[in-house]
């Protein structure tokens, strides 16, 4: 799958080091800040990339109006303003920096928890005003107490491994990350039922979305300890603002940080004026490290999917990190070419696809998925154009009723040849098809169990035909093309099957009429790779 990004709009304010970079590699970028929906929707169509933080809402709509576009960049983390369904159905590759932000999104918790354990912002109000109120702000040590941590990935790490210098036990839970990894960097993993209970601070650090909404509500609440301390800096909604509200009045909960909410900026201003509330304006990434990094970092890895060095930070097109390793780049190109090849074999049958991929050799162990998802693409153009791609394939495959399963196997001893397997079946037709790569081309090596007296290179205008086998076929064929003023550039032609062969000629440009055709073989079909 080629990139061809040569035009970015970036929507909002980004270090200046993301221009450079783009524009030092001949990407044309933009720069137009605090647009409107409506400038937004007018201006999106003339780009092919887009660049955003958070404050652009990149909606259904949005991502229907730019028809050109191939990228949506966030320069930073979370990507909950974007539409990744619509973006995926689109074919849309949503890309984030993972690690921009995570050192000061990691000190920003650490500071609500400190700032939380010694009322500093209270205290601080308080001087402001003129007084010397010693005995009002007393506070509680760090050292002793626990920290439950939900979401262990890198700011969850950071967070912990900080905390435990000031001699906090730290527990916490990930549904993702094993409990045998949270140990090395000193979490007790704990299941959620039974972290609750443990904790004087719960700081979470997961993304928003339905497993994680509302985590914590009055039911979570009702199972701490009677004044725990909780803190947000990740998603606004983890935490439910009305339940953290009744739990704050109450006494349950002793102290909240907030850095993100619900709404932004928040209309739920009885929360935010709560006495023990400490709440920021979403400041979580906002440092000057921070937004060096997340500018530099989204432009780079832009670039290196355009130039198909890497692709790093991709939320919705898995498959493609495969189809840029050098590698496994020519396999993936063989599993499209391949279901290109059997959809035309099979014509336009009606009625569920059923297709198997097998691949077979060890250098193509973990290429497997990333092949099915290939040959998916592949089977599915005929009929959706060129609208289907390695981002968007899984997801019209589930729609469209095609079931297709993928297996390996190893090579065997004294035969290390990578070989691919296709093999689908329709309510009205069964095909096989075996193909390799050969000198980093794709390579057609058997059709229905038919051996191809030479390897067919997948590439170009193909004629598929099948006859009985009869010397006087050949010319016949020959002459159907002459007429039509086609040029023949390649013939190859399979072992014999039963009384049949298959033929297939490279040609260079298709057949009009294919029932020209029709008085001199069984089953005939062409298609562009």
């Amino acid at each position: 799958m080629a990139f061809s990004v040569s035009k970015i709009l970036i929507s909002e304010r980004v270090d200046s080091s993301c221009k450079k970079i783009l524009e030092e590699n001949g990407i044309k970028a933009v720069q137009r800040e605090s647009m409107t929906k409506n400038e937004l929707l007018a201006e999106i169509k003339d780009y092919d990339g887009l660049i955003i933080r958070s404050g652009t809402k990149v909606t259904a709509d949005v991502i229907n109006a730019a028809k050109n576009l191939k990228i949506i960049g966030r320069a930073g983390t979370g990507v909950d303003n974007v539409d990744v369904d619509a973006s995926t159905r689109n074919g849309i590759i949503v890309m984030n920096t993972p690690n921009g932000n995570t050192i000061s999104a990691a000190e920003m918790t650490c500071a609500m928890i400190m700032c939380l354990a010694r009322q500093i912002p209270q205290g601080t109000a308080s001087m402001k005003a003129g007084n010397w109120e010693r005995k009002k702000f007393m506070g509680m040590e760090l050292c002793g107490k626990t920290l439950g941590i939900v979401g262990l990935g890198r700011i969850g790490k950071e967070v912990a491994t900080r905390m435990q210098s000031f001699g906090m036990k730290t527990i916490g839970y990930d549904p993702i990350i094993p409990a045998n990894v949270a140990i090395t960097f000193g979490v007790e993993f704990l299941a959620l039922e039974n972290l609750w209970p443990q904790c004087d601070f719960i700081t979470v650090h997961t993304p928003l979305m339905p497993t994680t909404k509302g985590l914590l509500n009055d039911e979570t609440f009702a199972k701490c300890k009677r004044g725990v301390k909780v803190i947000n800096c990740a998603r606004g909604g983890i935490i439910d603002e009305e339940a953290l509200l009744r739990a704050m009045e109450s006494g349950q909960c002793g102290g909240a940080g907030l850095d993100v909410f619900e709404e932004e900026p928040p209309k739920n201003h009885l929360l935010v004026k709560h006495p023990n509330v400490i709440s920021c304006p979403h400041l979580g990434a906002s440092t000057h490290e921070a937004q060096g990094r997340c500018g530099k970092d989204i432009a780079t890895q832009i670039v290196d999917m355009v130039k198909g060095r890497s692709l790093v930070g991709v939320i919705n097109a898995q498959a493609l990190s495969h189809a840029m390793a050098s590698e496994t780049k020519a396999w993936i190109q063989l599993g499209e070419a391949l279901g290109l090849v059997a959809r035309a074999c099979a014509g336009q049958e009606n009625g569920q696809i059923k297709a198997e991929v097998t691949t077979l050799g060890t250098s193509l162990k973990n290429a497997g998925n990333c092949v099915a998802t290939a040959v998916m693409v592949g089977l599915l153009k005929g009929d959706l154009e060129n609208h289907v791609n390695l981002i968007n394939a899984s997801l019209f495959a589930k729609e469209a009723g095609l079931v297709i399963t993928s297996k390996h196997f190893d090579s065997t001893s004294g035969s290390p040849t990578n070989l691919c397997v296709l093999e689908i079946s329709t309510s009205g037709a069964s095909h096989k098809l075996l193909g390799s790569v050969q000198a980093g081309i794709p390579v057609l090596l058997e059709l229905d169990g038919a051996t191809l007296g030479q390897a067919v290179p997948l590439v170009g205008n193909l004629l598929i035909y099948k006859v009985v086998q009869n010397p006087q076929m050949l010319p016949s064929v020959v002459g159907v093309l002459t007429s039509a003023g086609i040029q023949i550039e390649s013939y190859n032609v399979s072992a014999v099957l039963e009384g049949e062969q298959w033929c297939i000629m490279r040609i260079a440009s298709l057949l009009a009429d294919m029932n020209s055709l029709g008085p001199y073989v069984k089953a005939s079909t062409q298609l562009t790779i």
